[in-house]
């Protein structure tokens, strides 16, 4: 059964957030909001949520629909167990310097893993609880 290209264009759904299993949620959230320079907006038991700055800069004007998704640290009882089937890819500006950002990272408590990537471009890293991200080439 297709479904009419006009069917996709007055979808009234977005990405809103994306959530990341944990142990401890602040740490987590810290964390993240550290590593990528994100303001946390709700702190919980067992939730903790972090946007990027634009998100919160009433002075834009960015449609709904354009506003990229937070991220949601909700805790669970089991931990990280095997590799991630949904990971995030991080990417310096164009003329910033991969190496630099990855040590960076390490330097804030993230570790090399090797998932099999052999020698791809990209770097993958593992946060705090290992769940795994890629920091790829610079681009923009």
């Amino acid at each position: 059964m297709s479904v009419p290209r006009a069917t996709f264009a007055a979808m009234s759904i977005r990405w809103y957030s994306v959530v990341v299993d944990c142990e401890d949620v602040a740490a987590q959230g810290h964390w993240w909001a550290e590593a990528l320079g994100w303001t946390v907006v709700y702190e919980a038991p067992g939730e903790f949520v972090i946007v990027p700055p634009h998100a919160l800069d009433k002075t834009k004007e960015i449609p709904v629909m354009e506003q990229g998704p937070g991220l949601v640290f909700v805790t669970v009882p089991e931990g990280k167990a095997i590799k991630n089937r949904l990971h995030i890819d991080l990417a310096p500006r164009e003329g910033d310097d991969q190496a630099a950002e990855v040590d960076r990272l390490v330097r804030l408590g993230a570790k090399r893993v090797d998932v099999g990537q052999a020698e791809a471009p990209w770097v993958v890293l593992a946060d705090p609880e290992g769940n795994e991200f890629c920091v790829l080439t610079p681009r923009d």
